[in-house]
């Protein structure tokens, strides 16, 4: 798959009358085609917020420093796809990086917060703390669209962080979505945008109650004290077994949910 080439790869796209993206060159299992990164600007504002830099991939950082001059960066989770050219661009750029975490903070910058507003590039963006994809994870509201990270896709579904991953923060998380984003546009970190983020956090969480129906279901035939692995095993028979170790991360959280 690493082999193949995107039409998308090195090209800034517009999406919103705010919004651009740049896809990385990163794609697989997990990232899908790539990692979006967006490019957040006013009509008419040079400067502009760059959200997820993206891979450490020299060409892509490159580029995506050229979109700026860049006024800030902001960060929805930690995980290396969307953090890993964070050093390269706050070289190339100086601009200051936000980020739950404060390992990516760089510059002059504060942790982000939730519900702050931040003001840059002719946008005021509004923090969401949306935590379950990974215990650090934000989305970024805008007045016609909503950054949601993996917190919601374009295309499949969001695994939840082994590590830190928690249903019951997710599935709060797609509820506070679907209240916000009503009539906002979809901007995820991996995959197509969709017109409605409301619309797609109810087919996520309707999805999510299907699984834990289906774990539910695969505890009544294994027993209470089954493991995750056996539970894979039962309710994603008919998946490809490369999925599998993504997928028993999920179930992991899902039987932490309902053993409670």
């Amino acid at each position: 798959m690493a082999g193949l080439a995107h039409p998308a790869y090195g090209q800034l796209r517009q999406v919103t009358p705010t919004a651009s993206v740049l896809l990385a060159n990163n794609p697989g299992k997990m990232t899908l085609d790539g990692t979006n990164t967006w490019i957040l600007r006013a009509p008419g504002e040079d400067r502009c917020v760059v959200v997820d830099p993206g891979p450490r991939s020299r060409a892509h950082i490159d580029a995506v420093a050229d979109c700026g001059p860049v006024a800030l960066v902001l960060v929805t989770h930690r995980h290396h796809d969307h953090t890993g050219g964070i050093a390269r661009l706050h070289r190339l750029t100086r601009a200051p990086v936000r980020a739950v975490t404060s390992t990516y903070l760089r510059g002059d910058a504060a942790p982000l917060e939730d519900g702050e507003v931040i003001t840059a590039a002719g946008l005021d963006i509004t923090v969401v703390a949306t935590p379950g994809h990974t215990a650090d994870s934000v989305s970024f509201l805008l007045p016609d669209a909503v950054l949601t990270g993996d917190t919601v896709l374009g295309t499949g579904t969001s695994v939840l962080d082994g590590k830190d991953g928690s249903l019951g923060d997710y599935l709060a998380s797609l509820d506070r979505l679907e209240q916000l984003g009503e009539g906002r546009a979809v901007l995820p970190g991996h995959g197509p945008d969709h017109p409605d983020t409301a619309v797609l956090a109810r087919t996520y969480r309707a999805h999510r109650e299907q699984r834990l129906d289906q774990v539910r279901g695969a505890l009544d035939v294994l027993g209470a004290d089954a493991s995750a692995l056996a539970v894979v095993r039962h309710v994603y028979a008919d998946v490809d077994k490369r999925l599998w170790p993504a997928a028993r991360m999920s179930v992991k959280a899902q039987l932490e949910y309902l053993r409670g």
